[in-house]
């Protein structure tokens, strides 16, 4: 998927503690999307797009 709209940040939460705890990240993988929307874990690419957009639209 490619969107100039939409951009992407890849944060190590053992190297910014503050942001895993922000975030509530407990375990990995989890996408944070507009502070508004997550996706936690493994899940198909269509899920995975269903919340991009969903995020992408509130």
């Amino acid at each position: 998927m490619e969107n100039d709209n939409i951009t992407a940040d890849v944060i190590e939460i053992q190297e910014f503690p503050n942001l895993a705890d922000k975030y509530e990240v407990f375990s990995v993988p989890k996408t944070v999307m507009n502070d508004n929307g997550e996706v936690v874990g493994a899940v198909p690419e269509a899920v995975f797009l269903g919340k991009v957009m969903e995020g992408y639209t509130t």
